[in-house]
């Protein structure tokens, strides 16, 4: 069976492309375009990993990863922040909350994201 990914990520443009690239590596992406949608579908849909942005509609980054990391249904899966906000608090405050990865989206490529998302599956 696939792996599935969940890409919480307002813009629908890097949606698209990730899809694109998740497809092609054989990955299954479940796509989220706010945080209250991203954290239904965390629980409903148990993915392999998340893909998190931090800036986020309705419910911010932040606070995504601490009701997951609270939450016994998906505390265990992997995180990986993809984000514009290079604040070294921001970074502290992600890791401290739980994220497996914390990836600045200007500072590593679409091939460079990827490696990331293979070695926190474990591939």
């Amino acid at each position: 069976m696939p792996k599935t990914i969940l890409f919480i990520e307002d813009e629908s443009a890097l949606q698209k492309t990730f899809g694109e690239i998740f497809k092609q590596e054989g990955y299954e992406m479940i796509s989220a375009l706010d945080g209250e949608i991203g954290l239904r579908s965390a629980k409903t849909k148990k993915p392999d990993l998340i893909l998190l942005d931090l800036i986020l509609p309705k419910i911010n980054g932040f606070d995504v990863l601490k009701q997951l990391k609270e939450d016994p249904d998906t505390k265990e899966i992997p995180v990986i922040v993809l984000t514009n906000l290079e604040g070294m608090q921001d970074i502290e405050k992600v890791i401290g909350l739980g994220a497996t990865t914390y990836l600045i989206k200007a500072n590593y490529s679409l091939v460079e994201v990827m490696e990331k998302i293979k070695k926190a599956l474990g591939e």
